[in-house]
């Protein structure tokens, strides 16, 4: 008798796993030759794609149908610079002296499902206290709704500079932060950091190579890091299969980051023709984050929103990120798509086509940009990034065509990520 239920079992168990979703697609956009592909249906088993047939396909009795003829379907997006534990506002500055782990992580778990409702099935999350390490965790084992995360953990940053965590505080309670938390001060410390940042389960690494906008410091773009400290830095990455990243709004330390070895430079804000060259040069990628600096630019206009020394960063250095990027794609800088969501709301992502597309760069390139470009970066180019046979199922859709409206972008209506369905 145990037998016969355990063979029962087993056929059940099969007859599961066998089953696979139809989705009927009005058009496909591929994004690897801006085509758009009309009636076809995509064939997904498990958490992959399994084929793409012609015409409108229903597959067995057993096999679920999706009807998407009246929608177009991309593969889901990808975005370079998120920080998936908080976004900025008012309160943000105390907020570290009264939230517990707890609550970032609770509040991160709402960001989290926000940003994958946005169709961004993926995102590199550039940096937080380490509850991102755990919210990745949670979302792989599918105990959170979220995109698949590669995460910083705790950005690198020096005494002082962008990402010390103790900024801004009076000097009992600055201490003397140190590689374990993020602080560097000599390429031995920087060595140690990243690879603490690898005990931690971090993914990717991140530093801040100049000053930034909304830490509580006085300069918003001096360089920060030396060649040698940089260099000490992706040296190491590289050695534990680390992708590198560099926070940088001022020329001198995005040079510095890109001869040091940096893999991408964050923001880029006022990057130099002779930047852009070595760029180029180096193969060193742009991740504008034009959406941030709009954003930035208009919060500080509004009394009270930032400290008064973030507001004056932030209005002066916002507004440029949109000018810098178009002459940087007009330069042919190598440009990977990132917004830096959570210094504006999670979930308008999306925005950052809109920007780009109005600053130059056509529909189709910034739809590279934002899938096989960032999927490629990661080391995923042969899993994300593409609807193509044998590559993960990520799958979104739209009601208009973006090559007719790129704002339609900012509408997704389905979402599918890993093969399942989170939002139809």
């Amino acid at each position: 008798m145990r037998n016969f239920f355990s063979a029962i079992f087993l056929l059940f168990t099969v007859t599961i796993v066998a089953q696979d979703t139809y989705i009927q697609c009005g058009a496909i956009i591929d994004v690897a030759s801006g085509k758009s592909l009309s009636e076809k249906t995509i064939v997904v088993s498990g958490d992959k794609i399994k084929s793409i047939l012609r015409g409108f396909t229903l597959g067995t009795d057993k096999d679920v149908v999706i009807d998407l003829r009246s929608k177009v379907i991309l593969p889901g997006f990808i975005d370079m610079h998120v920080h998936i534990e908080s976004e900025s506002g008012p309160k943000t500055y105390t907020k570290r002296f009264t939230d517990n782990a707890a609550d970032v992580a609770f509040q991160s778990t709402v960001y989290a499902e926000r940003t994958l409702m946005a169709g961004f099935t993926t995102v590199r999350d550039l940096g937080g206290s380490g509850v991102n390490i755990a919210l990745r965790k949670a979302i792989d084992k599918g105990l959170v709704v979220g995109p698949r995360i590669f995460t910083a953990g705790k950005a690198i940053a020096t005494t002082g500079g962008h990402a010390d965590p103790t900024n801004g505080m009076k000097k009992e309670l600055m201490g003397n932060p140190g590689p374990n938390e993020g602080v560097v001060n000599s390429p031995a410390d920087g060595r140690k950091a990243v690879r603490q940042r690898y005990k931690d389960g971090s993914d990717v690494i991140k530093i801040t190579a100049t000053g930034g906008v909304l830490s509580v410091a006085k300069s918003g773009q001096n360089p920060q890091f030396t060649i040698e400290e940089i260099k000490a830095i992706t040296e190491t990455a590289k050695d534990y299969g680390m992708l590198t990243a560099a926070h940088a709004h001022g020329d001198e330390g995005m040079q510095r980051a890109i001869l040091g070895g940096i893999n991408t430079i964050e923001h880029g804000t006022m990057m130099s023709d002779e930047t852009m060259d070595l760029m180029k040069q180096h193969n060193t990628y742009l991740v504008p984050t034009i959406t941030a600096g709009k954003q930035v630019a208009e919060k500080a206009k509004i009394k009270g929103f930032f400290p008064e020394i973030v507001s004056q960063k932030a209005a002066a250095i916002g507004p440029l990120v949109q000018d810098m990027f178009k002459r940087a794609y007009k330069k042919g800088v190598p440009i990977a798509f990132g917004t830096d969501a959570g210094v504006f709301p999670h979930g308008l992502n999306a925005k950052e086509f809109g920007y780009m597309v109005e600053a130059g760069m056509p529909v189709g390139e910034a739809l590279r940009s934002a899938t096989i470009t960032n999927a490629k970066l990661l080391g995923m180019g042969d899993e994300l990034g593409q609807l193509k046979e044998g590559f993960v199922a990520d799958i979104i859709a739209v009601d208009v065509n973006p090559f007719k409206n790129v704002h339609s972008l900012e509408k997704v209506t389905f979402v599918m990520k890993d093969g399942i369905v989170f939002k139809k």
